[in-house]
Order: structure tokens, then C-alpha cells, then sequence
């Protein structure tokens, strides 16, 4: 047995049942509580460094917050992902299947543009996805031209790195 393992091992056995409960306590429903606390051990087990923790409870809330915002995340863009196709005629809206795989996509797309300032992001999905023009984004963004077409720049090079240095 790895010294990782023997390490998570007992950190689960002694901080699991208090994880679940301050995750309960954030997320107000013991089913989701469960799954990120699973999830928040999961993510030790894929550590490749050893675990030598002073603070065990205060590293495992820092692991489970970040989890807690990417589920908070989630919730909202499949929120209004439903809110958006509930307009939609009956004869358009997406089958079950389609849904499940633009939401997916959706998701994807939401952990590749996370890592961007907001601005940058916001410029970006003007450009792309609204094919608005560089000066409309600069108007509505209150910035000059150069700024849009830098944060353009940066957010395309951003999505090729981590598209493509893996």
C-alpha cells in the first residue's frame, strides 16, 4: 500500500462526518453534501505528492469549497440553460439526450473560460458567441478598442493552451 493511501485512509476515517455535515450546512441537502465529500477524498487520492497536513480539516474545507463553488456554478448554467429552451416551441426544444450533451458542453466551456478575468471572459463571449464588433464590446465594456481585441487575443491563446498542452 502506497504512503498516500495509508494517508487518506485514517484522514477519511477521522474528518469524513465532520466534512459531510459543514458541506450540509453549505449546500442545504445531504445528498450533494455526500457527493462532494466523496469527491473532496477522491481528489486526495489523485494527489501524486505526499500528504503531511498540520491542518487537516482546514485543507479539506479549502478542497470542498472550491468544489462547493464549481457545484454552485453548475447549478446556475444548468438553471438557465432550462430557463432558455423553456421558451422555445415544443417542436424545437432539444430531446432528453441533446440537453444532457449541450449541458455537458456548456460545462466544459464554463472550466475553460473560469480561469479568465471577468472582463476578458465577457469580451470574449461577445465576440464569439454574440458575433458582436470589437468597438460595440469596447462601448459596452466602457474600454478602448485595444483593451477588447487584447482580451480577445488573451482568451483565445488562454483556450488553445489548455486545449492543446495537455
Amino acid at each position: 500500500m502506497s504512503s498516500q493511501e495509508f494517508t487518506v485512509g485514517p484522514l477519511y476515517r477521522a474528518h469524513h462526518g465532520w466534512l459531510s455535515t459543514w458541506l450540509r450546512s453549505h449546500l442545504g441537502n445531504a445528498a450533494d453534501a455526500a457527493d462532494l465529500a466523496q469527491d473532496t477524498f477522491l481528489r486526495l487520492l489523485q494527489r501524486t505528492d505526499r500528504l503531511e497536513l498540520s491542518a487537516p480539516r482546514a485543507f479539506l474545507r479549502t478542497i470542498a469549497r472550491g468544489l462547493v463553488i464549481d457545484h454552485w456554478r453548475r447549478e446556475e448554467l444548468h438553471r438557465a440553460y432550462l430557463e432558455t429552451i423553456a421558451h422555445l416551441p415544443a417542436a424545437e426544444a432539444p430531446s432528453v439526450e441533446t440537453r444532457a450533451l449541450l449541458l455537458e458542453l456548456l460545462e466544459q466551456i464554463a472550466r475553460l473560460l473560469d480561469g479568465l478575468k471577468p472582463k476578458v471572459r465577457k469580451a470574449f463571449l461577445l465576440s464569439q458567441c454574440e458575433g458582436m464588433p470589437h468597438q460595440d464590446i469596447a462601448a459596452q465594456l466602457g474600454v478602448s478598442l485595444r483593451s477588447v481585441e487584447r482580451y480577445v487575443a488573451d482568451a483565445l491563446f488562454h483556450c488553445y493552451l489548455l486545449r492543446y498542452e495537455q
